[in-house]
């Protein structure tokens, strides 16, 4: 029996790690995919504005 206790948890976690990367395939695009796609282009333009601003604070 210790080869069972010692094949269970490497067995729960590929079987967690297969669900995650199922749930991440499925979310992918769709419906959500515009509303992911403004968010980080509204990140980035706010990352952009904060680096243009420190750099002509800078200068």
């Amino acid at each position: 029996m210790d080869y069972v206790s010692a094949l269970v948890p490497p067995v729960v976690m590929a079987v967690f790690f297969i669900g995650v990367i199922r749930v991440i395939v499925k979310t992918q695009g769709g419906a959500n995919k515009a509303k992911e796609d403004a968010a980080v282009d509204a990140a980035l333009a706010r990352a952009e504005g904060a680096r243009r601003s420190s750099a002509n604070t800078d200068a």
